[in-house]
């Protein structure tokens, strides 16, 4: 069930793509932010919506608990997702799906921090791992020292993501309901997404523009459905069943599903939505750097440190 959650999350990366290359054409006036909150505010309302008509009563029964840890994995959640689909405009979705991963590499390198101990000499081989993938992929310019806006962003979006996690591993919830706990997560991003979507549209016609358009309708919905409630609720669910480490590992494939999918379904998307989104290639870089921080997430996993 993992796998599969995992291969939904992979389908965003050229799902999302898609949608920003759509809302560009659809609302020109609106910009590379509209486009990019326009993406994501339909997302999480109607993923939050179908949670309510699920079931109706369980938005007046979420604990205290429950409404502090699903505000905060929210934010988190909100502000890694915007700086992550901003920076598909001016980065592969291949390239990001692995970009994102560098929480993988942060979250040891915290702990270790926070218990003021050494990483060992494994994180530290996982750190120099990624660092190198990272430069391959974000084909960093040494003689400028310097990455594209669309790397920079995707290695941000990921500091949040660590955030989530950390939160969402926090001891003193551990009594909290998943479902409750991920309509409140849903809702929290609705609300972010949505107020920042008015605030930046030019218009009212901007913000109507996009569901008088059926291959935006499709797109979203299939983003809702599948990448939204599909994948977070098989991770809720089947997550607690199996040990951290084997999550770890399984969600490794995250950016494998991701980079195989970019190679032909942004050709279908484009002749569906009418974009210009080509297919991307296995280049070397992307083989490469993609593997170098596969490789550096599977060696961590294998051995993950302690909480302390």
């Amino acid at each position: 069930m993992l796998l599969v959650a995992n291969f939904f999350w992979g389908l965003s990366f050229p799902l999302i793509k898609s949608l920003l290359l759509l809302n560009v054409r659809l609302v020109p006036e609106g910009g590379a932010w509209f486009a990019t909150l326009y993406t994501l505010a339909p997302r999480f309302l109607l993923g939050a919506v179908v949670l309510v008509a699920l079931k109706p009563r369980g938005f007046w029964r979420v604990s205290a608990g429950e409404w502090k840890q699903g505000v905060t994995i929210g934010v988190f959640a909100a502000l890694g997702t915007l700086l992550q689909s901003d920076g598909l405009h001016y980065t592969a979705a291949s390239t990001s799906a692995f970009l994102t991963q560098f929480y993988a590499i942060m979250i040891p390198i915290y702990l270790a921090v926070r218990a003021r101990r050494g990483p060992g000499a494994r994180v530290w081989t996982s750190c120099a791992l990624v660092l190198a993938g990272v430069a391959i992929l974000g084909n960093f310019n040494w003689r400028e020292l310097q990455f594209g806006r669309g790397e920079w962003e995707t290695l941000a979006s990921s500091v949040f993501f660590m955030g989530q996690i950390l939160w969402l591993e926090k001891k003193e919830f551990s009594a909290n309901r998943a479902f409750e706990l991920t309509l409140v997560m849903f809702a929290t991003e609705a609300v972010v997404f949505c107020a920042l979507a008015g605030a930046a549209a030019p218009g009212a016609g901007a913000l109507l523009a996009p569901w008088t358009s059926p291959a935006w309708l499709g797109l979203t919905g299939m983003l809702t459905a599948l990448c939204t409630l599909g994948a977070f609720g098989l991770m809720n669910t089947w997550q607690p069943k199996i040990t951290a480490t084997e999550a770890g590992l399984i969600y490794c494939v995250e950016p494998v599903f991701g980079s195989v999918m970019a190679l032909f379904l942004p050709a279908l998307f484009s002749a569906w939505a009418a974009i210009n989104y080509p297919n991307e290639s296995a280049t070397w870089t992307l083989l490469a750097g993609g593997g170098l921080i596969t490789a550096a997430n599977i060696l961590i996993q294998m051995k993950p440190p302690e909480k302390g």
